[in-house]
């Protein structure tokens, strides 16, 4: 509102200028389902690189496909992920002497901690008694005593000055949720039947006393992957990442390694239910080859299989890799392309943009030592014109990308979205519009907001064109934003509506270079 004018003089007033700012969101951050050896379950986990995930999660496993993908994500160029441990009737391992204590998360790894029990060193206040709990997971491999059945201590953990006073400011099952990582209290318990006098001290001579009960649980299932969001919130499964901010890439790693018969594999239905997801999320699916793929011709068979409810949303390559497996003296194993793949996704939009495709003589894949199978030319072009992305070696560029189709990409199906590319382009504009216009909401409907949204969406769509995301030699080539009395009619601005119309032309990746020669016939003179 206008100042109010009382005395004569000057008056300094601000007047906004409409500028709002659209950031574009991020594009490559990748979210792994699967099982780990410790952590949070059913719980999204933003990690930076596989330090973290060995911290949280355990690292390396050798019942956890998950864990290898995420090692090569992070490998291949990845930055930024989100880690969903699932389980199957996993279990936490528990102690009730000194205190009702159990692991914070599910696995036998919670049967290596050990609690104790310090009263010397407190900050007692009058009339009050306080004690420490030091927690210590130890390595069941490495004994520091022997006869004693002494394990070595790999992180030790103090809480202190706790007490068992229900009403205390630091009592022990409240503190232990906030400052301890490895231990919390066994929930449920009637307050009547939780200790009401500060627990012995340990003797300094014996060994504390271990959690027992923890237990990995059985291999997945597509069950455990699909979960489900309940009504009371709860949500399991690919449907945690609900309480996650965002993700762009979702890779669904093998249920377990498999044992030569492809038991492993992810099932058809969770493919669909996870397409569904993405393009509900607007993210992108990485879909692995099924283990019985051995040759080009499982592939030209199998591939129709995978063209569930959203192909679009997707896509699939074949085949897969050999890696050296750490756990195993580094020996070749065989492994789902989906980590080195999603790392590739990654690497390409840094240093290109999300508008490159993810595929060429640029796309090295680190660490892999050789493709299960190696396809000629010839074999390509059966697979390719059916979308299915293929994993070549070539002399001098080593193991590449060299496909960048959709499942909808079969040349039959005519798509629009027959490129990743365009499609991963059209998800992070439509992601960033989505978070960047919120402003707009409950704005005066009238042609003073419309050229607000025309003049800050313009602002971010010209931006992308100076960076090369759209085909065309000038702005009105390559993209336009409508929005105006046209496009909004009377009858929407009485429904409340704004109608915003944004178009680009999209970069169409050099799928098939083709070079004519010609002899030239010289001068003949007649």
């Amino acid at each position: 509102m206008p100042i109010s004018l009382t005395y004569p003089g000057v008056y300094i007033e601000e007047i906004p200028s409409g500028v709002r700012t659209i950031t574009g969101v991020s594009t490559s951050t990748t979210a792994f389902l699967g099982r780990a050896q410790i952590g949070p379950t059913n719980k999204p986990v933003t990690i930076h690189n596989f330090g973290d995930y060995q911290r949280l999660f355990g690292g390396l496993w050798h019942l956890s496909p998950m864990s290898y993908a995420v090692q090569q994500f992070f490998q291949n160029g990845g930055t930024d992920a989100v880690i969903v441990r699932l389980h199957k009737d996993a279990k936490k391992a528990l102690i009730t002497d000194p205190l009702p204590l159990q692991a914070t998360s599910e696995g036998v790894w919670g049967n290596n901690l050990q609690v104790s029990i310090d009263t010397k060193k407190t900050k007692e206040p009058e009339g009050t008694e306080l004690f420490n709990i030091i927690i210590e997971q130890t390595d069941p491999n490495i004994f520091t005593d022997t006869e004693k059945k002494k394990n070595k201590v790999i992180f030790k953990e103090s809480v202190l000055n706790l007490s068992v006073d229900l009403t205390a400011k630091r009592y022990f099952g409240k503190v232990l949720s906030t400052e301890s990582s490895l231990i919390e209290v066994i929930p449920g318990i009637p307050d009547d039947q939780l200790p009401k006098a500060r627990p012995a001290e340990t003797p300094a001579d014996t060994i504390p006393p271990k959690l027992t009960g923890g237990d990995d649980g059985g291999v997945l299932t597509h069950v455990e992957y699909e979960g489900k969001a309940d009504a009371d919130g709860n949500k399991t499964g690919m449907w945690a990442l609900d309480n996650t901010d965002i993700f762009n890439l979702l890779c669904i790693p093998p249920y377990t390694f498999t044992d030569g018969t492809g038991e492993g594999d992810v099932t058809e239905d969770t493919w669909d239910e996870a397409q569904v997801y993405c393009q509900e999320k607007r993210a992108f699916l990485i879909v692995d080859p099924p283990y019985s793929w051995k040759k080009p011709a499982d592939a030209i068979t199998g591939v129709d299989a995978y063209r569930k409810s959203h192909p679009d949303y997707s896509a699939i390559y074949f085949p897969r890799v050999w890696l050296p497996d750490p756990l195993l003296d580094n020996r070749l194993e065989d492994f789902v392309p989906c980590g080195v793949v999603a790392g590739i996704y990654a690497r390409t939009d840094a240093q290109r943009g999300v508008w490159k495709a993810p595929a060429g003589i640029e796309t090295g894949m680190s660490g892999v030592r050789e493709l299960t199978v190696k396809l000629t030319d010839a074999e390509n072009g059966d697979i390719n014109p059916l979308g299915v992305n293929c994993l070549r070696n070539f002399p001098v560029y080593g193991n590449i990308v060299w496909g960048a189709r959709t499942l909808a990409g079969a040349d039959a199906m005519a798509s629009e979205w027959k490129y990743i590319p365009i499609r991963r382009l059209a998800l992070f504009i439509e992601e960033s519009l989505f978070r960047g216009t919120k402003w707009v909401v409950f704005e005066p409907n009238d042609e003073p907001l419309w050229s607000q949204i025309r003049l800050n969406i313009g602002a971010f769509m010209h931006n992308l064109f100076r960076q090369g995301a759209f085909q065309g030699s000038s702005p009105r080539e390559s993209y336009f934003v409508k929005c105006d009395a046209e496009t909004t009619t009377q009858n929407d601005r009485n429904l409340g509506i704004v109608n915003i119309l944004v178009g680009f032309a999209p970069l169409k990746p050099a799928e098939f270079v083709v070079i004519k020669i010609q002899q030239m016939a010289g001068e003949i003179e007649t």
